[in-house]
């Protein structure tokens, strides 16, 4: 995998500032779905999430207020969301059912409502 210097700076960043496991940069093949979403105080856009168990999406995340956060705890997926920045976080749901999401970078009076949920089918 080539990774171009932008990519290469926000890895070295995250590892410096002990962000692991964040996603930071990541590019979709062509045969991963991208879906686009959008943080705000105090919800995401789309805030439910339809996806097929195996098949590997790509979650571009944005936001334009304040830094957010992405966290689906039952898929192993974080990311950091910052202000004109796209965070990617890779998918490949491996179970079926329904699963939240939540924001887990305090944003505001608000916060603790802002969630979504990802529906996961065969």
């Amino acid at each position: 995998m080539v990774i171009g210097t932008r990519s290469l700076k926000a890895a070295l960043l995250a590892a410096a500032l002990g962000l692991a496991g964040t996603a930071v940069y990541v590019a979709a093949t062509p045969s991963e779905t991208v879906i686009k979403v959008v943080a705000k105080r105090f919800d995401y856009t789309p805030n439910v999430i339809k996806l097929k168990k195996g098949v590997p999406v790509v979650l571009e995340l944005t936001t334009k207020d304040v830094t957010m956060g992405f966290s689906a705890p039952d898929f192993a997926a974080r990311a950091d969301i910052i202000p004109g920045q796209v965070a990617r976080v890779r998918l490949v749901p491996d179970k079926t059912g329904t699963f939240t999401f939540v924001c887990d970078i305090f944003c505001g009076t608000g916060h603790e409502q802002m969630d979504g949920t990802i529906v996961v089918t065969d």
